[in-house]
């Protein structure tokens, strides 16, 4: 639990309490010697920060699941590269973190190969079904919608069929592997199918996640065609699991089982795929087995800009890695470390450039198999110049809209694994919003995602829907290179918080000085209210939640500045990062205090 989450559950405690001295006719006090308690001292480092990163020679991975980072480790021990450390990472945490991924959804990749001295990016992002075109799926939205009894939306709706695409992250898994894997892909499976057969206790966040979802499903079943797969796959007794409880997925067993046996076509083109077919034909769905058939993911050449000194590296759209790099550009006209991070300039600075490089991620972000879109224009010194001006420090700019980086145009669950030959990878993994659609396949144990929603239903828009087309997309992976040297595996996931996350750590780090955890321990911010890729208007100036370790002064002053203000609802995203010392060879791990995980080490 966060400190936002903290802070709201004891407003809501002591509301209960004046309600309850009111109808009692008494005051409750608390006797003297009840006392209260905090978090310990820290003698080393900052002293709000979690604790230490971690340190090791050989290899690290950094994960949101501790036992996913302990099984990353073993099969590093086993001789595995770090490619193969992280998908088996990654089907650990497809199991034991259901409410965020799985291999219903999407995956990127950046990855550091020191023997071709050379970065590798791969967009494991799956389509749109190629036999459902634009008007019949504003008919399939309209009767959705109406079938709930909702009302009418120009949006593609977060739970049933219409927002599932072809799931993208098997064929990452194998693509990678081909390229990197050293052990069998039998090897890097087996550990989460042991833990699939035999059980693992569910961590704290991911059960309260897990409830949340389950009430989320319930309530909006009407939206759903079929739910009982999903209960039968995930639920206990009939209900979502509590924290310490050992969680099952023999179904889930059985599918990674096949994959290992069989490889990608076991998913694509197998028993797997044809199960998938049917399940859809029986439900109304559109997605057939020529999607999954036809389906490949991109081998993509990660693009970079270089902030004070440091290369840093994304991957191009349809993600929205590049609003990261159009941000930093914009950053680099103002002296951060002077302005002393935490201040009111600074963060004006970041939250005019966010709002700046979101405008344009609207309005351009998509899949550039479809549209062009102006890559090297949007991530150019010189665009940013100009967005620059847009920037006054000492109020919120009210009347921010997109630019025109075609003027400057030449021709997005994270975790990070590091092994003992210096290979390190950035991967990042997600089913969108929560746990997915609320579709499981028969007997198949995994959730297909909800990727799809992310599409716009307007004509003429860059990320229209189209069919086979791939929707604008959230997850991102960050690398980072110093002096042509690898210095940073990151992500910070989230939604539309990633980008801004990205450059909230980066800042820390290299502006400010902070260590690898530290920069992740320290207070957030994230804005809404910008133009959505999926055709909802901008807001305004919006609104920008602040986590409580900021300063009030600080939050009053922006709020002077025009910036709405609001408490941190927890929703701040989730970070991990490997850094590597050259010097000393050494890689310092780093994992989110927000979150369950652990960085591990050797």
């Amino acid at each position: 639990m966060n400190f936002a989450e903290v802070e709201g559950m004891m407003l809501r405690i002591s509301w209960i309490g004046a309600v309850v001295a009111g109808v009692l006719g008494f005051a409750v006090t608390a006797p003297a010697w009840a006392g209260d308690i905090g978090r310990g001292d820290r003698y080393s480092g900052l002293p709000w920060a979690t604790r230490s990163p971690v340190l090791a020679q050989h290899g690290m991975a950094a994960t949101e699941q501790p036992l996913a980072s302990l099984i990353a480790v073993d099969i590093l021990k086993q001789g595995g590269s770090a490619v193969d450390a992280a998908i088996a990472a990654n089907a650990a945490l497809g199991l034991m973190e259901p409410v965020l991924n799985g291999i219903g959804g999407d995956c990127f990749a950046i990855v550091w190969d020191p023997k071709t001295g050379k970065l590798y990016g791969y967009n494991g992002s799956g389509y749109a079904p190629k036999g459902r075109d634009l008007a019949r799926l504003e008919q399939e939205v309209k009767a959705a919608y109406a079938k709930a009894g909702l009302p009418q939306q120009d949006h593609i709706p977060p739970l049933g069929s219409l927002p599932v695409t072809v799931p993208g992250t098997v064929d990452a898994w194998f693509a990678l592997h081909q390229k990197f894997g050293r052990l069998p892909m039998a090897e890097d499976l087996a550990p989460a199918i042991a833990y699939a057969n035999n059980g693992f206790p569910v961590t704290e966040l991911v059960a309260k996640y897990w409830k949340l979802n389950f009430a989320a499903f319930e309530k909006n079943k009407a939206m759903i065609e079929e739910l009982d797969n999903a209960r039968h796959t995930y639920l206990i007794d009939g209900k979502t699991p509590v924290q310490g409880e050992v969680f099952r997925n023999p179904d889930l067993a059985n599918t990674l089982s096949e994959i290992a046996k069989g490889g990608r076509d076991a998913f694509y083109k197998g028993r797997i795929a044809h199960t998938i077919d049917a399940y859809f034909k029986r439900i109304g769905g559109d997605l057939r087995y020529a999607d999954f058939a036809g389906y490949h993911g991109q081998w993509v050449t990660p693009q970079s800009v270089n902030y004070r000194g440091y290369d840093v590296y994304e991957l191009p759209p349809n993600g929205q890695g590049f609003a990261v790099l159009e941000m930093l550009q914009i950053l680099k006209g103002f002296d951060l470390r002077k302005m002393g991070i935490g201040s009111a300039d600074a963060l004006t600075a970041m939250l005019e450039a966010k709002r700046l490089a979101y405008e344009d991620l609207a309005k351009y972000y998509a899949d550039p198999r479809f549209v062009k879109v102006p890559m090297q224009g949007l991530i150019s010194a010189a665009y940013a110049d100009r967005r620059r001006k847009s920037i006054h420090l000492g109020h919120a700019n009210p009347a921010i809209g997109p630019g025109d980086p075609g003027l400057f145009d030449g021709d997005t669950t994270y975790f990070a694994t590091a092994d003992r030959d210096g290979m390190m990878v950035s991967i990042i993994q997600s089913n969108y919003r929560g746990m997915g659609s609320g579709l499981v396949a028969d007997r198949l144990g995994f959730m297909f995602q909800d990727r799809g929603e992310l599409f716009s239903l307007k004509p003429g828009a860059a990320n229209v829907y189209a069919p086979g087309k791939r929707p604008f997309h959230t997850i991102i992976p960050g690398f980072v290179m110093k002096d042509g040297r690898p210095f940073l595996a990151f992500g910070l996931m989230g939604g539309d918080m990633q980008p801004q996350g990205h450059v909230q750590v980066l800042t820390n780090i290299i502006d400010f000085g902070l260590n690898v955890q530290e920069a992740g321990d320290a207070a957030r911010w994230r804005h809404y209210g910008n133009a959505e890729p999926t055709g909802e208007p901008s807001q305004g100036i919006g609104s920008v939640e602040m986590e409580s370790g900021f300063d009030p002064a600080v939050k009053a002053e922006l709020a002077r500045r025009g910036y709405a203000v609001v408490p941190g609802t927890g929703a701040f995203g989730g970070y991990e990062a490997i850094r590597y010392d050259a010097k000393n060879r050494v890689y310092w791990g780093a994992a989110e205090m927000r979150k369950d995980g652990e960085a591990i080490g050797y």
